[in-house]
Order: C-alpha cells, then sequence, then structure tokens
C-alpha cells in the first residue's frame, strides 16, 4: 500500500448548505476510514518556520499557502494507488460541502 497526504479546505458557509443527510453520511464515511487507520484531523492555527543557514530558528504565526478556502483539515490515507486515495477522499466532508481535497503521494524517504 502506498500512503497519501490529503488536505480538506472548506468554509462554515459551504458546509451549512449542504444537505445534512450529506454531510453525516461524509462524516460516517470519515469514522470509517479512521476504524480502518487513516489519520485524520482538523487544522490548528499553523507557525511557520524558518532556520536559514542553520543560523537560528524564526517563527511567524499564520500559513504560507493561501487559498480561496480556509483549510480545514488533513488526513494520511493508505491506498494501492492514486484512484484508490481519489475515491476514498471523494466522500469526505470537504469534498461534499462544497470545499476541495488534494491529495498528494507521499513518497517515504529512506
Amino acid at each position: 500500500m502506498a500512503k497519501f497526504i490529503t488536505i480538506g479546505y472548506g468554509d462554515e458557509r459551504g458546509y451549512e448548505s449542504t444537505d445534512q443527510a450529506v454531510r453525516e453520511a461524509a462524516h460516517a464515511h470519515d469514522a470509517r476510514m479512521r476504524a480502518g487507520g487513516a489519520l485524520i484531523g482538523i487544522a490548528g492555527a499553523p507557525v511557520q518556520v524558518r532556520n536559514h543557514n542553520d543560523a537560528g530558528v524564526q517563527t511567524t504565526a499564520g500559513a504560507f499557502l493561501h487559498s480561496s478556502l480556509p483549510i480545514a483539515g488533513f488526513a494520511v490515507v493508505d491506498a494501492k494507488d492514486l484512484q484508490e486515495a481519489i475515491a476514498l477522499v471523494s466522500k469526505a466532508p470537504c469534498a461534499v460541502a462544497q470545499g476541495v481535497v488534494e491529495v498528494w503521494p507521499l513518497q517515504e524517504m529512506s
């Protein structure tokens, strides 16, 4: 199995405008994914970290990435390939509730 990092983007307005039954089914899908071993979490407040030339750590509150929707959460999922990973996250809350989910293949370092 390969590992994939997913990033869910979405906002409260899009979530609330989605039918409650669709949202509940999406949360049930996430619960099944967690039960199957996926690591799923809600995004907290980000901090940027720099240590250029190993000359000292500098931190800046806030995200480096910017998008039209806020980052809502992350997941690490196991799937046999990219197509299976896409199928898995296509039922996630961000995907069905007017947001978007990015899927990034994780190439583990040796």
